[in-house]
């Protein structure tokens, strides 16, 4: 057989079930290969957001998602969505064709040193030199994306090794699983915490990603220990739960109006750096932390940990709380209790246009619990990350540690792609909209029915928020948009434009029940960002672009 070929069926190996990406030159022979597979491939209108769908396939089912471009300007197109499954520790394996290897040593036609290019942003970087390594370089990537701290992986294909001739088969597949953790580990943690006065656990987005929120659920319940969780880690204990604090990170205060100030052992559970700064929450580097998570902890001035239990999350909380004296009473629930009031505040709000609260108020009305919303990154992040209220993990997928514009198109379409029997909306501002609305043809085509709900204040509105709060001024983040219900309707869409504020519901629930792409033009009143900042103090450096 081909190498190409060969290649394809490493990927069937792996139980890849779609590939997203736009063919070209370099990789004809994997194309044509790929027609005799039963790998779907998912032709986009951009290799931004092929990547960005292999992102989000990759947080929801915890396997790789697979991105592929030809060389040259394909390659560096998927470079965004790589480097923000890489930080943002979502499995991916990206591959991308190249050109034959007489001519990688010199300048040349399109040839970049892609190997080069992706390894900063990558787990793993590699160009395949002959058809014999095929098998070991394909398990090897999807290993490394796979195994903890999940992330990205990128395969460059020469074309003239994809033509050569080759007998040979794909590896067995093993998943690694991480080590349990050690004994005396396990029992110093149940001291620290039977002892602490004040404990508080942060919960991280590695809590789903190791499928332990039952766990952390049950820990902190029976320990009577509350529970604040990161952006990325929305619904990793259920809103409603009474040891839930709800999600912390958008500003400054969270460090007090939490408990975090209060707290004197501080349990970081799966967290991740890149979700929240420990500066933000931990500023006097004088508390006890304790890292529980698969893997070690990273090294930063405000995150000196006393203790890391490593492995196994879920054996790790099952272990520590068989051991530990449970605390009563303990629950600090001032910021919970605070969004509850805001969230109660604003649900029969008519104004026009409509305030950010009431929008999210009627989204998480309309939808069901078990529903997606991918959350693109702007103004409405801030707002969607804090009040979205999620009873279950991988509800709210928010981009937190790259926090890349224009993931929440592309993104809702892998969503649906892996959960078909679910409903999905893309919550995005209409910035972030326009930097990959191509993609609603790749829907229309495939017949996948999302609803895009476009917050519209025709501007750069997280920008202009730091702008006005920093120097009462703004620059340059004003722009024009087009005719969204045209627009929708040009790629044979639905498109409906909110009017008034009563409609929104109704709108939201009749896009839900459609059976196929539905854009909604929103116009939203962000007087309420300077409002929100004076309430509750200078936004945090989390939420850049």
């Amino acid at each position: 057989m081909k190498a190409a070929e060969l290649f394809v069926r490493t990927l069937e190996n792996e139980g890849v079930e779609y590939v997203f990406g736009i063919p070209g030159e370099e990789n004809l022979d994997v194309m044509d290969a790929l027609l005799d597979s039963s790998i779907q491939f998912i032709t986009t209108r951009h290799e931004q957001g092929a990547a960005f769908m292999a992102d989000v396939y990759g947080r929801l089912t915890g396997r790789a998602g697979v991105c592929m471009a030809t060389l040259g300007p394909g390659a560096t197109n998927l470079i965004t969505g790589v480097a923000d499954a890489n930080m943002d520790h979502a499995p991916l394996v990206a591959i991308a064709g190249q050109a034959s290897t007489n001519r990688l040593h010199k300048e040349s036609h399109q040839v970049l040193n892609l190997e080069a290019m992706f390894l900063p942003i990558t787990k793993y970087s590699t160009r395949i030199v002959s058809p014999e390594v095929i098998p070991e370089i394909v398990r090897k990537a999807f290993k490394v994306a796979q195994t903890e701290k999940t992330g990205a992986c990128f395969i460059e294909f020469p074309e003239n090794i994809a033509e050569m001739e080759i007998d040979d088969v794909p590896l067995r597949v093993k998943h690694a699983t991480p080590p349990e953790p050690a004994a005396e580990h396990i029992e110093r943690a149940a001291e620290l915490i039977s002892n602490a006065e004040n404990p508080i656990i942060l919960a991280g987005n590695g809590v789903i990603r190791a499928h332990a929120a039952k766990a952390l659920t049950d820990f902190a319940e029976k320990l009577g220990i509350p529970v604040a969780n990161t952006f990325m880690a929305k619904g990793v204990i259920p809103f409603g739960h009474p040891m839930s604090l709800g999600s912390v990170g958008l500003q400054s205060n969270d460090y007090v109006n939490t408990g975090f100030a209060n707290a004197d052992v501080i349990i970081c559970i799966g967290y991740d750096m890149v979700e929240y700064h420990p500066y933000l929450w931990h500023p006097s580097r004088d508390r006890t932390l304790i890292h529980i998570d698969s893997t070690h902890a990273e090294v930063d001035g405000y995150y000196s940990v006393v203790l890391g239990v490593v492995g196994n999350i879920t054996h790790s909380l099952n272990r520590i709380a068989a051991l530990t004296t449970p605390h009563e009473g303990k629950a600090m629930r001032t910021l919970r209790d605070s969004l509850i009031t805001e969230m109660n505040q604003h649900r029969r709000d008519t104004e026009f246009p409509v305030k950010p609260q009431k929008i999210i108020w009627d989204l998480r009305t309309a939808m069901h619990l078990e529903d997606i919303v991918i959350c693109d990154v702007g103004a409405h992040k801030m707002w969607m990350s804090r009040m979205f209220r999620c009873e279950y993990p991988n509800t709210c997928i928010i981009s937190n540690g790259f926090a890349s514009m224009g993931i929440a198109v592309p993104g809702a379409i892998a969503a649906k792609l892996a959960h078909p029997e679910r409903k999905v909306v893309a919550v995005t501002g209409d910035a972030g909209f326009l930097m990959n609305s191509q993609e609603i043809e790749t829907a229309m085509r495939l017949n996948i029915a999302i609803v895009i709900l476009i917050w519209n204040d025709a501007s750069y509105g997280l920008i202009e928020w730091k702008q006005q709060n920093q120097f009462g001024r703004t620059s340059n983040v004003k722009f024009g948009n087009p005719d969204f219900v045209q627009y929708a309707q040009s790629f044979g869409a639905t498109g409906v434009r909110v009017n008034k504020t009563e409609d929104l519901i109704t709108v939201l629930k009749e896009a839900l029940d459609s059976n196929t792409v539905t854009v909604i033009d929103c116009p939203v009143d962000y007087r309420e960002n300077l409002k929100l900042t004076e309430s509750l103090g200078q936004l945090t450096q989390q939420t850049e672009r």
